[in-house]
């Protein structure tokens, strides 16, 4: 078993715990583990009460820094009748800039965050649990640069859905903003 010194959960590693993970989550760990083999043991997992999964809960319940936690919120818009998607990643203390540098990104009229049924029926994915690792195909994954920079207060960790209600991830965030397929964006997050 691995530990950290993050808040009062027992961190596990990830690729050793499919119970803990969506499906398409463990699918993309043990996946990107094969490329780069740091993964298998930088990529953790720690189970939570699902009651537990929203971030102010989850912070508070276990004695995590609220910087440490990243969001990552669906977001859609539309250009000539196609649709564009993206997940977004901003760190808990800002919100993705939805209304200015996601609609430049993805080259919209207007871009909106897609209803909680859709998320999770697109994603395959519980709410409360929505991750970048695991998406389909077809989302652009956008990382806020914040993200990648290490907070002190969280030992360089961040903390991150798992797919599940019942558990969370905790990887480096520079890890993380190197994850396949996230495109790392400066003013991504805004407050």
């Amino acid at each position: 078993m691995t530990t950290t010194a993050l808040g009062t959960l027992t961190w596990e590693r990830a690729v050793d715990r499919p119970d803990l993970l969506a499906a398409s989550t463990h699918a993309a760990i043990s996946g990107w583990a094969v490329v780069d083999p740091t993964v298998a043991d930088a990529v953790l997992v720690a189970a939570i009460d699902p009651d537990l999964a929203d971030t102010a809960a989850m912070t508070d319940a276990y004695a995590l820094p609220l910087s440490a936690s990243v969001n990552c919120v669906l977001v859609a818009g539309r250009r000539a009748g196609e649709e564009r998607t993206a997940a977004c990643l901003v760190r808990a203390t800002t919100r993705a800039d939805v209304n200015n540098a996601v609609k430049r990104l993805l080259d919209v009229r207007k871009a909106s965050f897609l209803p909680m049924d859709r998320a999770t029926d697109e994603s395959g994915m519980e709410y409360g649990g929505i991750t970048p690792l695991g998406l389909p195909a077809g989302y652009r994954v956008l990382a806020d640069a914040g993200v990648a920079v290490d907070d002190p207060a969280a030992g360089g960790m961040v903390v991150i859905g798992s797919g599940v209600r019942r558990s969370k991830i905790a990887l480096p965030g520079a890890l993380l903003v190197r994850a396949p397929g996230v495109e790392v964006v400066d003013g991504l997050a805004i407050g």
